[in-house]
């Protein structure tokens, strides 16, 4: 029995308090105005209100809290990558998501399981061995280990994969891990209520005002909001943000599926991705599989599933795990990917006075969260790019200065 419980169980008239905000009237005016109540979104919030005093924010969603890639990803969080910036900026995220929990106040289901990404040739085993020693440079605890040690932490696996594609090695990540998506997302938001950020759920976002290329206000269907500063972060609906402030980006919309399984026993302590394969699978703290593919072939904006995705992972899964044929798949669902040339995101200040973007964050959005929004806030409040981030910024398409994580993150998850 909880302490929690024990303490007031038996008080008749006790109450929990809401965790955000009850539906009220748009102000005025805010001093930030946020587009998008995902985790990257509400984690900015967050920030500003405690670390930067500012808390007349309005934070705005079309939908619900969580609604879009929050809540649609498969909550995989690691920092091995491969370009000095990807791994500085997922190793401060890593950091900070080993701390979340007791500083949310939120049971987030942090859970440490390690990350193998598989190697089925030679060609793949030196890449792994690149990132490895890029990593240990950095401090990121990562190795590269034989198939021997492959099945050591996971027995039920075909090293031989159905003599298709025999593993031949893995990147090892011992610090990756898995979090429960929403909890993070309503842990950031629980938080920056208390501060007076203001959530406001059903509100779409229909234009922004530009004068003398500075934002002044925000168009919405619940009417007229004035501000001097705006945060883009809605993901796959980036392009149609950017076109309201005459901005442009080389972000392409794809969807990217995943599913689970029906519950089992817990089997898998491990988190599984290959790159070759496109597939990556762990299990859910509900004794789930949550598997995934890479984003598919055809550019779109829609989060419909499709039978050939969960058919064709499927064959792949098995090839792995031959002993799996019998297990149901429960659900599958989509996200809209915002692919960026480099794969890596579009982060800080714009063109235009006051408004940023925290954009381009593909199939890797979800492990960012703390650290973007931390960043993101230091970036309004200061009005310049945090240091983490400045080799994010949009600006460097027309410097033909990419960032190059593609080795990393192109289904690694």
């Amino acid at each position: 029995m909880s302490i929690r419980l024990l303490k007031y169980g038996f008080i008749d008239n006790h109450s929990e308090h809401r965790w955000f905000n009850p539906a009220k009237d748009l102000e005025e005016s805010y001093d930030v105005v946020i587009i998008g109540a995902g985790g990257h979104g509400l984690a900015c919030a967050y920030y500003l209100s405690h670390y930067h005093n500012i808390s007349k924010v309005a934070v705005l969603e079309k939908s619900y809290i969580g609604a879009g890639n929050t809540g649609r990803n498969t909550t995989i969080i690691r920092s091995n990558y491969l370009t000095e910036e990807g791994v500085k900026f997922y190793g401060e995220s890593v950091r900070l998501f080993n701390q979340l929990s007791e500083e949310l106040e939120t049971n987030i289901f942090f859970s440490e399981r390690g990350h193998f990404t598989l190697a089925h040739s030679d060609a793949t085993l030196r890449t792994a061995r690149w990132r490895a020693e890029v990593n240990k440079h950095y401090g990121i605890d990562s190795s590269v280990v034989g198939p021997s040690e492959v099945k050591a932490a996971c027995p039920e696996i075909d090293l031989e994969c159905g003599g298709n594609h025999p593993i031949e090695g893995a990147l090892f990540h011992a610090p990756g891990a898995v979090a429960r998506h929403d909890a993070v997302a309503w842990g950031y938001a629980k938080k920056a209520c208390q501060k007076g950020v203001e959530i406001h759920q059903n509100t779409l976002v229909t234009g922004i005002n530009i004068e003398k290329n500075k934002v002044v206000s925000v168009e919405t269907n619940r009417g007229p909001i004035k501000t001097s500063t705006v945060l883009s972060a809605v993901a796959g609906a980036t392009p149609t943000v950017l076109n309201m402030v005459g901005l442009d980006s080389p972000i392409d919309i794809y969807p990217l599926q995943a599913c689970v399984t029906e519950p089992m026993k817990p089997w898998l302590n491990t988190i599984i991705v290959s790159g070759s394969l496109h597939i990556y699978v762990s299990q859910s703290s509900r004794g789930e599989l949550v598997m995934g593919a890479s984003v598919d072939p055809i550019e779109q904006h829609n989060t419909k599933s499709s039978y050939e995705f969960v058919s064709g992972m499927c064959d792949q899964i098995l090839d792995l795990f031959p002993f799996l044929s019998s297990v149901k798949i429960n659900r599958q669902w989509a996200g809209m990917a915002d692919m960026t040339p480099d794969f890596a995101p579009i982060m800080g200040t714009t063109p235009v006075d006051g408004f940023f973007l925290d954009s381009g964050w593909g199939t890797w959005g979800f492990k960012a969260t703390p650290v973007s929004g931390k960043c993101m806030a230091n970036s309004i409040a200061l009005n310049k790019d945090d240091s983490l981030i400045t080799e994010f910024n949009l600006n460097r398409f027309e410097d033909f200065k990419l960032v190059g994580e593609k080795g990393a993150a192109s289904v690694g998850h």
